[in-house]
């Protein structure tokens, strides 16, 4: 029996609210233009131990797919800009992304969503006529593979192609792209899938030449006379955040849209900036953040759809520090390129929660490194790195395994844990990465697990190691026996009889 047209515009209804009804989540995007990148698998040891549920991927990347395999994370990949021509004009190559990028990997990673793309009207136009036949040829290969109801598929837009968000109410996309955003409106309707929006209330701050106060931007409660009121609605906004939402609902509503979920899958505020980004700090970024957490886990909506819960995604985890642009561009993270926090955060909202830290973070060497790099580093990280290299001396808990790369991965591990807060890297010419798993190993505890007090781990802050009645620094004696195993016995002999004395 063929069902009636408006029985199955109501059930896709129906689903896209059901979809929204449960508690609002926070997210996290991850990006990943930036030096030393952590592995996949500590990435998502981290985003496990902050209980993390949503994140967004820009891009499929097989090894992070790999990584969040037998985990309850739900996934957002994202086809990426260069790709949506190919997938827009031929039917086989999304036939073909999908079955590489999502069915492949499905059920074991939990990939719930496809980024088709990201602000394509804003950043490449040209590509915006065929974006609607790209999200349809995803959504087709979706139903080939019966994906179609577990993974939405939609694409991210910018508040930009709104030109007057405010006041919400007579908000409107911009006339040039009513075509493009009505045909995403209606797969969106069609396939009971979300509004995907780009929301930052740090542009929308500082581009206001002063129309509206920081606390405004930053949720921070504003005072009877500078509260913000719709004129035409009478509704009282207590943030840009919700302002921005709302002015998404209105505009859909003005191409007679309605009840579809907007998900915020980028926001944020930058830590840093450039002389002429004054705004662009530590502690307004750390107030953004928090409330912004706080606001969307009361699991309500903005002032005009209070029942639909604002979804969002916080821009990002790391601080992408090879991006090009202004300085801010390079410092929207929570953690630093060396896994350490910008600042608390608090990912569930709680004041007793656990907030987001890198304490479980080691720095090792890399299998693969090169054993005359890992000297260099070694050397480098005993002397001039000032890190405590006693317990790799002879005799000492961590001494073997007697290799480079046992005793550069304590060195380095040690700098790093002492030099962080200040902006130490894990990275030693390319042969170190960081880790969640504690690489101490019977009574050899590395600095800054849990058992290092107890074990002799940490031994004093005697920066260069014992000093050596030769002159010196001991370890140089160890270091060179890699290079000169035949000499090494007499040596290391030589240097226990002295020390002995």
């Amino acid at each position: 029996m063929l069902l009636p047209r408006w029985f199955a515009e109501g059930f896709l209804l129906l689903l896209s609210i059901l979809a929204c009804s449960d508690a609002a989540f926070i997210g996290v995007n991850i990006g990943t233009d930036l030096t030393n990148m952590p592995s996949p698998s500590d990435i998502v040891t981290l985003l496990q131990s902050q209980q993390i549920t949503h994140v967004r991927l820009y891009d499929a990347n097989s090894h992070m797919l790999k990584a969040f395999a037998n985990t309850s994370i739900e996934v957002m990949v994202g086809v990426t800009n260069d790709e949506i021509l190919k997938i827009g004009r031929f039917p086989s190559a999304a036939a073909a992304w999908v079955n590489k990028n999502v069915a492949a990997y499905i059920p074991s990673t939990n990939i719930t969503a496809i980024a088709v793309g990201s602000e394509v009207l804003t950043t490449i136009p040209h590509v915006a006529p065929i974006l609607a036949s790209a999200l349809n040829n995803i959504h087709k290969a979706l139903v080939a593979s019966n994906l179609n109801f577990k993974v939405k598929v939609s694409s991210p837009m910018s508040m930009d192609i709104m030109p007057k968000p405010f006041p919400p109410s007579t908000s409107t996309f911009s006339p040039s792209w009513n075509t493009t955003v009505y045909q995403l409106l209606q797969f969106l309707k069609n396939t009971g899938s979300f509004f995907m929006l780009n929301a930052y209330p740090y542009y929308g701050y500082t581009t206001a030449n002063g129309i509206f106060p920081l606390d405004y931007a930053l949720f921070k409660q504003l005072s009877p006379v500078k509260q913000i009121v719709d004129p035409n609605t009478l509704l009282h906004y207590n943030s840009m955040f919700d302002a921005m939402v709302d002015a998404a609902y209105y505009s859909m509503e003005a191409l007679n849209f309605s009840k579809i979920p907007v998900v915020v899958t980028e926001t944020g505020w930058p830590s840093s900036g450039g002389s002429d980004e004054a705004a662009a700090t530590v502690a307004n970024a750390e107030t953004f953040n928090t409330n912004l957490i706080k606001r969307v886990l009361n699991n309500s909506g903005p002032p005009s759809q209070p029942d639909i819960p604002i979804n969002t995604y916080i821009y990002e985890l790391y601080n992408e520090d090879k991006r090009s642009g202004p300085v801010s561009e390079r410092n929207w993270g929570i953690l630093f390129p060396n896994g350490t926090s910008v600042y608390p955060l608090s990912l569930s909202g709680g004041s007793n929660s656990a907030a987001l830290n890198d304490s479980s973070l080691f720095c090792v060497a890399k299998a693969d490194a090169d054993d005359d790099k890992l000297v260099d580093g070694l050397n480098w990280a005993c002397g001039q790195g000032r890190a405590n290299c006693a317990a790799i001396q002879p005799g000492q808990p961590c001494y073997l395994p007697n290799d480079v790369k046992s005793h550069a991965s304590f060195a380095y591990n040690d700098y790093y844990q002492k030099m962080k807060s200040a902006g130490g890297t894990c990275d030693f010419d390319g042969t170190a990465i960081t880790t969640t798993r504690d690489p101490s190993y019977r009574t050899c505890a590395y600095t800054g697990s849990l058992n290092a007090n107890s074990t002799g781990g940490n031994f004093p802050p005697n920066a260069l190691g014992p000093v050596s009645p030769l002159g010196g620094n001991a370890n140089a004696l160890i270091i060179s026996s890699y290079h000169l195993p035949f000499l090494a016995p007499l040596a290391l002999t030589l240097l226990q009889l002295l020390l002995q004395h």
